[in-house]
């Protein structure tokens, strides 16, 4: 039998300015920041949403393990929102975000869904995503 995988526990981010990516994940992707304890006893960050979790680097102070090519910028990620795409605009609007794009029809992993696209602060691509 071929083992399987069944969920995604956390990814990393690389990040130039900590504070800049806690800032814009926790205002306005309405995330919680989460410091934690790493198993060295340095202190790390991290954000919650859902049951999922996203550790951060400092860009040049990364920890080990960590991906071949750190780079920060480099990521393109979509979030799920149960939220009308209509009140994200507004949101991004009043908090002074650019929409790069949408919003648009796309698929997602189970079906379609409609689409916004942004930038955090490292110029990761933020696809903000409600299923149809």
């Amino acid at each position: 039998m071929t083992p399987r995988l069944t969920t995604l526990d956390h990814l990393v981010l690389t990040v130039a300015d900590i504070d800049a990516s806690i800032a814009f994940y926790c205002s306005i992707l309405g995330m919680t920041h989460a410091p934690f304890a790493g198993a060295d006893g340095s202190m790390r960050h991290a954000f919650h949403f859902g049951t999922m979790k996203i550790n951060l680097h400092k860009q040049g102070a990364e920890f080990e393990p960590k991906a071949r090519h750190v780079q920060s910028g480099s990521a393109d990620l979509c979030f799920l929102t149960d939220t009308p795409i209509e009140v994200w605009q507004a949101h991004l609007l009043k908090e002074n975000v650019s929409i790069e794009t949408g919003p648009v029809p796309r698929t997602g992993a189970t079906g379609p869904i409609t689409s916004l696209y942004l930038r955090d602060p490292d110029g990761n691509l933020i696809e903000i995503s409600k299923p149809i």
